[in-house]
């Protein structure tokens, strides 16, 4: 049998064969194993390592917080505390942090060495790194009077009239006559354990 198609129909049936196509070509799509779509590798990192680095810098800021707070109870144990610790700053950032340990560990340490050298120059024994404070005493008294604020408008000056290359030489900085009186007696000793009495040759007859 012969079927005769309009025009109108030829156009329909067109129509619907197109439909059909595309419809089967969506479900095979829709079929097909979907293909990863390509990252951005950087991006990818970029979202993997913030989280870390922004735990590792919370770390990192909580233990300058600390070594700083363990120096203040240094500093404030040795006296040299600031009058305020910069962590009580409404906002403190990492190179505050910083600068005020570097700032806070230079204090400790200096007055640490302070400490240090004067325990030194503590007599022990009735002398003072191995040399009597009488005979100490007996050179002072000949030199200055025993003024360690002495000054000999030669260049010689304090308590036992060192001038000032002599004083360095035994670790003096600064004018001996600004000096500590229990300093000045701790570097004679020290001088007089090195040449005897040479350095006072009238006075340490």
């Amino acid at each position: 049998m012969e079927v005769v198609l309009s025009v109108s129909s030829k156009r329909n049936f067109a129509i619907l064969a197109c439909v059909a196509v595309f419809g089967l070509a969506t479900v095979a799509q829709a079929a097909a194993p979907l293909a990863p779509a390509p990252a951005d590798e950087t991006e990818t990192l970029e979202l993997i390592d913030r989280p870390a680095e922004r735990f590792d810098r919370s770390l990192e800021a909580a233990a300058l917080r600390v070594h700083y707070d363990v120096l203040l109870e240094q500093a404030r144990g040795l006296k040299v505390a600031p009058k305020r610790s910069v962590l009580a700053q409404p906002t403190t950032t990492e190179p505050v942090l910083r600068k005020g340990i570097r700032s806070l560990g230079e204090r400790v340490e200096a007055a640490r060495k302070e400490r240090s050298e004067e325990a030194a120059y503590e007599p022990s024994g009735g002398s003072i790194a191995g040399v009597s404070l009488a005979t100490l005493e007996a050179i002072a008294a000949c030199e200055s009077g025993g003024d360690p604020t002495a000054v000999n408008a030669a260049g010689y000056y304090g308590k036992y009239q060192f001038d000032t290359g002599t004083w360095a030489s035994v670790g003096g900085s600064g004018n001996p006559a600004e000096a500590s009186e229990a300093e000045q007696d701790y570097r004679a000793a020290l001088l007089y354990s090195r040449a005897g009495s040479s350095p006072w040759p009238v006075c340490g007859a």
